[in-house]
């Protein structure tokens, strides 16, 4: 008798293991290292801004809290407002900007490279800030600028922290960074720079640091920079005073059950027909008013036998029809004892 043996079958191919990156201590997005790591392409969205990415380097920076690429250009006269807006509108479909400007003669190579660098570091302090909120990132997506300097992620976090040591060198409350700024008593003497005496100019307990660099047109570090050193000085100070407490409203007032010729419906309030044609009444209003008791009417001979009989310190029904506010207590009356 000849045994058959069934052949084992093969084991299943294994599934490919992505490889994990391997992510240094005190980095700042572990996210960014790993796209870093991948050369990935796409953009990188932070609560505070976005980074773009090309081939796993940092191309580009925007956030919300610093001026744009184009106001560090037009505001101090390196190009005009209608340069850059007929570059944009001719370039800015295909990314190509940068490299329109450089070609027309608007901008030489080197200011456009510098600007850049300077407009990518301003705002990728304030991407990398520390944020509870996710990172979500969109590969392909590109810069409408195009290709200028690329700069390594290494180079924008070991950048990033040396800012803030920087800060918290010169003045290490961080209130100042985002609350709107105050001066101070003090006054400011002829020893203050006139970089920083014109922040000061701006300060007017309204504006914050962001608010104060767009209307100079500097970067926002820079500015920054310069409101530490005034807080250092104690010429200015955040105002963190709390918002005025607002008082709730009081809940809307429930629905008044309408009188026997209002069926099951309810009686409209704003309705002058409801109250005899006079102005309407609001059950709640914002300014309470004690009215003054109406006078005591002696009882008549009319009424001296009605039924039910009048509750004390109840008019008569001659004067309840008199005064409409009479008239509508009696009416909510009557319907909470019909309940």
């Amino acid at each position: 008798m000849t045994m058959v043996t069934t052949p084992t079958p093969p084991p299943p191919p294994s599934l490919p293991v992505r490889d994990r990156t391997r992510i240094p201590a005190g980095a700042l997005s572990p996210m960014l290292v790993r796209l870093a790591a991948e050369r990935a392409t796409g953009v990188l969205i932070r609560e505070r801004g976005a980074l773009y990415l090309a081939d796993g380097q940092v191309v580009h920076a925007e956030s919300p809290d610093t001026p744009g690429l184009d106001l560090l250009l037009t505001a101090h006269g390196v190009l005009d407002a209608e340069g850059w807006h007929e570059a944009f509108a001719r370039a800015g479909e295909r990314g190509r900007v940068g490299r329109y400007l450089v070609d027309r003669g608007r901008l030489t190579t080197g200011a456009l490279e510098l600007c850049h660098l300077g407009a990518l570091y301003d705002a990728a302090y304030f991407v990398l800030e520390p944020s509870s909120a996710p990172a979500r990132f969109r590969f392909g997506d590109a810069h409408w600028l195009g290709p200028v300097r690329p700069v390594s992620v290494a180079a924008v976090e070991r950048e990033t922290l040396r800012r803030r040591e920087l800060l918290h060198r010169i003045w290490p409350d961080p209130a100042a960074d985002e609350a709107p700024l105050a001066r101070t008593a003090r006054p400011a003497g002829p020893s203050v720079p006139p970089r920083q005496a014109a922040v000061l100019h701006l300060v007017d307990g309204r504006r914050t640091a962001s608010d104060i660099s767009r209307a100079l047109g500097r970067p926002a570090f820079h500015t920054l920079v310069d409101v530490h050193r005034l807080a250092a000085a104690g010429l200015l100070a955040p105002d963190v005073r709390p918002p005025a407490y607002t008082p709730p409203r009081p809940p809307a007032p429930p629905p008044v059950p309408g009188d026997l010729g209002d069926p099951g419906g309810f009686g409209d309030p704003h309705d002058p027909a409801e109250f005899g044609g006079t102005t309407p009444v609001s059950l709640f209003p914002s300014a309470p008013v004690s009215p003054s008791p109406p006078a005591p009417v002696p009882p008549s001979p009319s009424t001296a036998g009605e039924w039910p009989p009048a509750r004390l310190g109840e008019p008569s029904q001659d004067t309840a029809h008199a005064d409409p506010h009479i008239t509508l207590l009696r009416r909510l009356r009557d319907a909470l004892e019909a309940l």
